[in-house]
């Protein structure tokens, strides 16, 4: 059997500290480096590949949805899927369509946002479109005809923006004005005369909004 010398000796044993060490840094704790170093990398790049699904999320959750329902007042109108009455104005245009309700005018009248997917019930798809508004958003149609919500209706199946200024009216599922049943109110909450050219019904609200 060979004898090592002193030198010899030690040069085993640094030959032994160096395959150690070796094995050390390629064992467990390098691996645990290397996969958090992977999963931050793809947390990082996660919201990129997720934008172009934002918009349809956004829709889901806001309930990109249009019901037709039956009024007591005004027989078949369209709601939103909180059952929230939506408007059309006379003066926005239906061809081409145009929305005018801008700034005091969309605060009392909220302007419901177009969706990347709107469910409908009881009312053509084809008829449900898109506008661009003056401040470059996207604003759901129905026949052309740009949608609104009224700010005084505060629960489901109001109709209280029923003849306003005599220009707004709710919409049917074809997106024509709805008008009073025989013998209904003309508004949400109380009868009224139907408004005339001369004594336009405002409402309260100046400008015909």
């Amino acid at each position: 059997m060979p004898k090592f010398t002193g030198s010899r000796r030690l040069l085993a044993a640094a030959g032994l500290a160096a395959i150690v060490l070796t094995a050390t840094a390629c064992g467990p704790g390098d691996d645990d480096s290397t996969d958090a170093a992977a999963t931050a990398a793809a947390t990082a790049a996660a919201p990129a590949g997720s934008g172009a699904s934002a918009p349809g999320a956004a829709g889901a959750a806001g309930g990109g949805r249009l019901v037709a329902a039956d009024s007591p007042t005004l027989g078949a109108i369209v709601t939103d899927g909180s059952g929230r009455t939506l408007y059309r104005f006379d003066k926005d245009t239906s061809k081409p369509s145009a929305s005018t309700c801008v700034d005091a005018c969309a605060a009392k009248w909220p302007p419901v946002p177009a969706q990347e997917k709107v469910d409908v019930t009881g009312v053509e798809s084809a008829l449900v479109g898109t506008v661009t508004r003056p401040d470059g958003s996207k604003q759901l149609t129905l026949n052309g005809w740009p949608l609104y919500r009224f700010a005084g209706d505060t629960a489901a199946g109001q109709t209280n923006g029923q003849g306003v200024g005599g220009t707004w009216f709710a919409s049917t599922p074809e997106g024509k004005k709805a008008q009073a049943a025989a013998g209904g109110a003309a508004t949400g909450q109380a009868s009224a005369p139907a408004p005339s050219a001369s004594k336009p019904q405002t409402g309260g609200y100046p400008n015909g909004y």
